[in-house]
């Protein structure tokens, strides 16, 4: 267990050195992602390091509790204010952990954010321009901040109260926030069957890391301030999976987007909101080879502050629906958000997951900032093209959309003879040795429609026979 210090200082001129932050080499960054624009701009250069600190049993389930190091880089044309609180002036950085297994790539951990308190004068993104205060990144310069800092809980700060899309929050952090439980509070939490190697044979994870800054906001250079790199899961000790960082960071993007390079049939879409912030919508789809067809879908909110509040897939008539499923993180350690799973409905020519509404409850379980929730569902029809809709959780100015589309796959209609089952213009004895392949299924060969392939479809095959 790391037991991370922040009471004392060193002074070397007028920058204050606080133990755990110092120069991070390790896991140096490779740029994926845009270039620097006018004004400041902070991205996470690098996550060098990884901390563990134990595990306690919540309502029956193992959480296991780390934190990640974070080397961040200001690689804009202006220096990035770093004033420590009561000052709002400075990053808010929350940490993350994803999945991606078989075929689904989800968040199985988050952390609170550290609140960032003074800057080194480093250069692991390159030239280094230094500010003579740490109150202060240069332009050019990188500052690190350790694992074991980065969990230290006093310095961590709930996400609820910060706005992503304009960076701005309170200078006095986590008013009416109850005290950190011990071991796991406010800190990375991932639980511990989501990690157990015996139970995720195959599966790819990833550590993801973001700065929120009002000064990079303003500067219309937030959207390039997340980075992940991938880890791997070692032996259970001390009472918690060990984690190690491996491969390089993937500067600027965030960890949804290696899910494409991961699976061919993936795909990210960027959903911008005006006057707000960003989601990334991703989706994939896989052949069942039994008549069916799996659609998943990931939204992660970047940095948008009007947040998710409901998706929508279309679904054509004709089209049967099962296996639907939904998946968010969870929240913790008094975080105020609302852990109620949002339900799902086939209704007016779609599939709709949806959680409460922002009038009913501003805590509603809405798709927060760096957050990602998921959905899926199998379907009788092959995919096609189509427009997912995003409803947005809290309500914008006047003119101001309510929602906003991306493209993403979904199932396409049935023919206009449900009898030809494959398709080929006409119904023969090769549409009856598909529904006699899928006797007493679901899917290709449920010609009625009444969930069930049986003798019903037949005798409607053979009544639409030619």
């Amino acid at each position: 267990m790391h037991t991370p210090l922040l009471v004392s200082t060193i002074t070397l001129g007028t920058a204050a050195i606080f133990f755990g932050q110092f120069s991070a080499t390790a896991g140096g960054g490779k740029s994926e992602g845009g270039t620097a624009s006018i004004g400041a701009d902070v991205i996470v250069g690098a996550i060098p390091s990884v901390a563990k600190y134990g595990s306690v049993v919540v309502s029956g389930q193992t959480v296991m509790a780390y934190a990640i190091g974070t080397t961040s880089c200001n690689i804009g044309t202006a220096p990035l204010e770093w004033f420590a609180s009561p000052d709002s002036r400075h990053p808010f950085i929350p940490m993350n952990a994803f999945r991606l297994k078989n075929g689904r790539f989800e968040q199985i951990g988050m952390g609170w954010g550290k609140h960032g308190f003074t800057a080194l004068q480093e250069t692991l993104c390159g030239a280094c321009t230094a500010s003579p205060t740490g109150t202060f990144l240069g332009v050019g310069c990188s500052d690190p901040y350790s694992a074991s800092l980065n969990g230290s809980q006093s310095g961590l700060g709930t996400r609820s109260e910060v706005n992503a899309a304009t960076g701005l929050f309170p200078g006095t952090k986590n008013a009416g926030m109850p005290a950190a439980p011990a071991t796991i509070g406010r800190r990375l939490q991932i639980v511990s069957t989501d990690l157990d190697p015996a139970a995720n044979a195959g599966a790819q994870y990833f550590f993801e890391a973001q700065y929120v800054h009002q000064q990079d906001a303003t500067a219309g250079n937030k959207n390039n301030n997340a980075s992940y790199r991938t880890f791997t899961v070692g032996t259970l000790t001390s009472g918690a999976y060990t984690l190690t960082a491996t491969g390089a960071t993937i500067q600027q993007k965030a960890a949804i987007q290696a899910w494409p390079g991961l699976d061919a049939n993936a795909t990210v879409a960027t959903v911008d909101v005006a006057n707000d912030g960003r989601f990334f919508v991703g989706c994939t789809t896989k052949d069942n080879l039994n008549g069916t067809w799996r659609y998943e879908y990931a939204i992660h909110n970047l940095n948008s502050d009007r947040s998710g509040r409901a998706f929508s897939v279309p679904i054509p008539a004709g089209v049967t629906v099962t296996n639907v499923g939904f998946h968010d993180v969870n929240y913790h350690s008094g975080d105020p958000s609302s852990p109620t799973d949002w339900t799902n409905a086939i209704a007016g020519g779609a599939i709709t997951w949806s959680g409460g509404t922002y009038a009913t409850s501003v805590n509603g379980n809405a798709i927060r900032f760096a957050t990602t929730y998921n959905f899926w569902f199998d379907a009788n029809r092959a995919p096609t093209v189509v427009n997912g809709s995003l409803e947005l959780f809290k309500p914008g100015g006047a003119g101001a959309p309510t929602s906003v589309l991306a493209s993403v796959k979904g199932p396409s209609a049935p023919p206009a003879n449900p009898a030809d089952l494959n398709q080929d213009g006409v119904v023969d004895a090769a549409d009856v040795a598909m529904l006699l392949n899928n006797w007493g299924g679901t899917g290709v060969g449920d010609v009625d429609a009444s969930g069930t392939v049986d003798g019903g479809d037949l005798a409607a095959l053979l009544n639409a026979w030619g």
